[in-house]
């Protein structure tokens, strides 16, 4: 199978398709680099299932792709398993430190200090990747830990060559990891960013994953690794412990659960807010035949779905383990129902009269996504981030290991927006040991007869492109057409419609703003979505990567 496959991710890269389809097929995969595709078969190859192949894809993202997340972040990997339809989240967020508290990014007049949670050693959680590796493995793999890090391990020595989406996101934080110099060593050889196609190497970090194929979690979470990681973290000016490292536990979550139109939907838990907006926004929508709608009115409708689910999200998601949420309101369709009564179809209600005026801040990229099935119908998705491009900027000196920033996504002050324009309220407040809030939305979708498996990048913007990809799955459509979904959002706060260039004519530009619509075109277009599809009757599989990425999507004999 292996050898078949690597044939077919040669063929992509050297021709660039983004798309590999073969009947009567074992597994597809989908992921934002072709070597963490490839990993994923080469560990099926060797007897492992998918879950197997998802620790493979995990870790070795966490070396190819070290803008969108690493050992040193987190992420959530949403299971099925389709022999007993078990279904789980394991939820590898980041925690707080234990000596954070609310007022650690605010300065004497209690004013937020800028960047204070976004560059640098202060901005950087407890990371939650490595132990949620070792916790898929053992629990639901086939194989040894050390035989799924393999394919990283053989990345990180060897070194591979670095695209043209690795320079432009490396590019936007040069300026941060200047300021570190072992840091800069890594990623910025010579003091400049690398010409396309240089070979990175990553010695350190290589130790590191041999650290925990050996010795599992106390590979990262004690003894050689955890020392250096608290060093270095200390001495960049951060506020980690060993106790930090040592009590880091992962979750395991019941996923949350709803329909539309027939069609079961399986998304993130908290402290995800991704599921509960999907579905509430989904429930809103059940109410109106978007298929009989202009194009213009289906917009603003999808719109509005947003607008008032995004608020739903800033007044009450957090830390499922820190705060009582009404999740069983915000799911129920009764209460979408309600929801629905206050939208009309010819005008938009300003984000204002629901909530205060804010000012909006720059955002960023962040984040990486992968999805895994085979031909039984058992699969993974997960979406991994370290949040903004390369992290905090740092890596702990002697480990590879490059620093989250996920410290942002608390809300550092109730009412005033993070670095993706997102607003927090005291749902999400800093707290030792709580989990920061985030956006990331790996679903699954089933109709009966089809079952999808999806999820991107994107930051605050992550729940609206898998909500206009579920539509279109709704729609009939396959995995090329959901990834290339023209994409738009509404978060509520900024009170304006994001669109990507070409996502709206011209005439819904003017129609929209007629509505009371506020109207941006995105700096670029934006997302890398991943996705594949089982066919329950015939067993097909098929898969799709988004051309706005670099990553591959094969489905493997």
């Amino acid at each position: 199978m292996f050898k078949k496959c690597y044939a077919a991710l040669w063929l992509a890269v050297v021709f660039g398709v983004t798309q590999v389809h073969a009947d009567g097929s074992r597994a597809a995969i989908a992921s934002a680099h072709p070597l963490a595709t490839a990993a994923g078969f080469e560990v099926m190859e060797k007897g492992g299932n998918v879950f197997d192949a998802a620790v493979a894809v995990s870790a070795t993202l966490a070396v190819v792709e070290p803008s969108g997340s690493g050992l040193g972040g987190g992420g959530y990997w949403l299971l099925h398993r389709e022999q007993d339809g078990f279904e789980t989240m394991i939820d590898g967020r980041e925690t707080a430190p234990l000596a954070a508290h609310q007022a650690m990014y605010l300065d004497k007049a209690g004013k937020v200090v800028p960047r204070l949670s976004l560059d640098g050693a202060l901005a950087a959680a407890i990371p939650g990747m490595p132990a949620a590796l070792v916790h898929l493995s053992e629990k639901y793999g086939r194989l040894p830990l050390a035989e799924s890090l393999q394919p990283a391990i053989r990345a990180a020595e060897s070194g591979f060559a670095i695209g043209e989406k690795y320079r432009k996101l490396l590019k936007f934080r040069v300026e941060v990891i200047k300021k570190h110099p072992q840091t800069a060593q890594i990623f910025l050889p010579d003091g400049k960013v690398p010409e396309a196609y240089s070979i990175l190497r990553q010695p350190d970090l290589a130790h590191t994953l041999k650290q925990l194929a050996v010795s599992g979690r106390d590979g990262f979470y004690g003894g050689e690794i955890a020392d250096k990681l608290v060093a270095g973290v200390n001495e960049a000016g951060g506020i980690w412990t060993k106790q930090d490292l040592a009590s880091y536990r992962v979750a395991e979550r019941e996923p949350v659960k709803g329909s539309y139109r027939g069609i079961k939907i399986t998304s993130a838990a908290p402290s995800s807010s991704g599921g509960i907006v999907l579905i509430e926004a989904l429930n809103i929508l059940s109410g109106y035949d978007l298929n009989q709608a202009d194009e213009q009115t289906r917009k603003h409708l999808i719109t509005e779905a947003m607008r008032r689910a995004y608020h739903d999200r800033t007044l009450y998601m957090g830390d499922s383990d820190f705060i009582d949420m009404p999740v069983k309101r915000l799911l129920n369709e009764d209460y979408a129902a309600g929801l629905r009564s206050s939208l009309r179809a010819d005008k938009a209600l300003p984000s204002a009269m629901m909530s205060g005026e804010i000012q909006p801040q720059p955002e960023g990229v962040n984040t990486t996504h992968f999805s895994i099935i085979d031909e039984e119908g058992n699969r993974v998705a997960a979406t991994l981030s370290i949040n903004f491009p390369f992290g905090a900027g740092l890596a702990a000196p002697g480990t590879g290991v490059l620093l989250n920033d996920q410290m942002d996504d608390f809300a550092s002050r109730p009412g005033v927006m993070n670095g993706y324009g997102l607003v927090g309220s005291v749902a999400n407040v800093i707290a030792p040991g709580k989990r920061m809030l985030s956006s990331m939305t790996p679903t699954f979708l089933d109709d009966g007869h089809k079952v999808a498996v999806l999820g991107t990048p994107g930051g605050s913007r992550i729940t609206t492109m898998v909500l206009l990809a579920a539509l279109d799955f709704a729609e009939g459509n396959g995995p090329d057409s959901w990834v290339q979904v023209p994409r738009f959002h509404h978060q509520f706060m900024p009170d304006v419609i994001e669109y990507e260039k070409g996502a709206m004519t011209a005439d819904e530009l003017t129609g929209l703003a007629a509505m009371g619509h506020q109207l941006k075109e995105a700096r670029y277009n934006y997302g890398d979505m991943q996705a594949v599809q089982w066919n329950k009757t015939t067993h097909q599989l098929a898969a799709a990567s988004d051309r706005r990425g670099e990553g591959r999507a094969v489905v493997g004999h």
